[in-house]
């Protein structure tokens, strides 16, 4: 059973082998607090942010950053005016989940939007234990101007009604006076993941058809099994529209970010609108004690002249898909075609100026 999960189950699958190699019962422990580096200068910090966090994203509203990653066991909201000292600041649990149910364990990926004048905690989960072949996601609610402040009404299962197969990791896309959702999943007939999009209704609810917009194709993508495109996120700027996801085995050093390019102007639903990068455009460096890196986000500097990545990274080769995956964030500019340009990732332990304005 541990070879099946592990050609059907992306991110998930060394999480549910090492689990069933313990013996464990139900769903993953707390992540393992490890210490890391102190920084005592104000005007600059270190990577790793945090020494265990898998699939960082950030929101941004009224000053605030509201950080959150994968906690496996319940949904938590970090809030800060410094993403520099994130460190410093304690998480808020704000959802646990029922014990039993369609969505009782196996908490992956939350991303928080605020839409329509409330707050959306989208996230991916499944039934308690190590069957991790019914993943899928869901939205909370929440009327609060702080997301960490407030009720969380659950929504329930966003889904494509003409298409309900595993799926995880989803955002949110605003193009053309439109709202739409993006998300990995399977395609009923194999075990590869792909990137799909369809329209909202409303922000729990999807309409007309499911479009794939990208599956494995290139040798850098294709390295595992399971073979993966996962972890999508947008970035607008200058008439482009950039959707920038992860691929290839999250358990394998070789995890990169790879990335789509549209118009802004175009219909998202139209595959043809989207162009594929033919190189991933971030990936490890074993000189600088990255590997693995991926599952990102993107947000401003708090004074808006600064453009940040945020993503997990392991900190030496070979550590797998699990808790060592660890919160690092660094600064991006552009290239003259109007093209993000990450650059290398950043070496762990060394100080980075603070985000402009903190």
């Amino acid at each position: 059973m541990q070879q099946v999960w592990l050609v059907r189950l992306g991110k998930a699958a060394l999480m549910a082998g090492l689990v069933s190699a313990a013996g464990a019962c139900q769903e993953k422990s707390d992540p393992v607090v490890i210490v890391p580096p102190t920084t005592a200068s104000t005007t600059t910090f270190q990577n790793p942010l945090q020494a265990s966090g898998a699939d960082p994203f950030v929101a941004q509203k009224d000053g605030y950053y509201y950080y959150l990653h994968t906690t496996y066991n319940d949904l938590r909201i970090w809030k800060t005016a410094k993403m520099s000292r994130l460190r410093a600041t304690a998480g808020k649990v704000v959802w646990t989940p029922p014990a039993q149910g369609a969505a009782s364990g196996n908490l992956w990926a939350p991303e928080l939007f605020f839409l329509d004048g409330k707050w959306y905690l989208y996230y991916s989960a499944g039934p308690a234990g190590t069957d991790l072949g019914r993943q899928r996601t869901w939205v909370l609610e929440n009327a609060s101007a702080d997301p960490t402040q407030g009720t969380w009404i659950d929504r329930g299962r966003i889904f494509s009604p003409v298409a309900d197969y595993w799926a995880i990791d989803g955002t949110v896309l605003e193009q053309n006076g439109n709202r739409y959702f993006i998300w990995s999943g399977h395609n009923g007939i194999d075990a590869i993941q792909r990137l799909y999009i369809s329209r909202m209704s409303n922000p729990w609810t999807l309409t007309g058809p499911r479009v794939e917009l990208s599956h494995p194709e290139h040798a850098w993508e294709n390295v595992g099994p399971p073979y993966v495109n996962e972890g999508p996120e947008i970035l607008q700027r200058n008439g482009k529209t950039f959707l920038v996801y992860s691929a290839s085995y999250c358990g394998t050093d070789q995890y990169v970010l790879g990335m789509l390019t549209a118009s802004d102007t175009a219909d998202p639903l139209n595959p043809a609108s989207w162009t594929k990068s033919p190189q991933p455009v971030f990936g490890q460096s074993p000189a600088n004690r990255a590997y693995a890196t991926g599952h990102n986000s993107f947000f401003k500097s708090v004074d808006g002249q600064e453009d940040w990545l945020i993503y997990h990274a392991n900190s030496n080769a070979n550590e797998g898909c699990f808790d060592k995956r660890n919160t690092r964030m660094q600064k991006f500019g552009w290239n003259p075609d109007g093209t993000p340009n990450f650059g290398v990732p950043v070496a762990i332990n060394t100080n980075i100026l603070n985000p402009s304005g903190e």
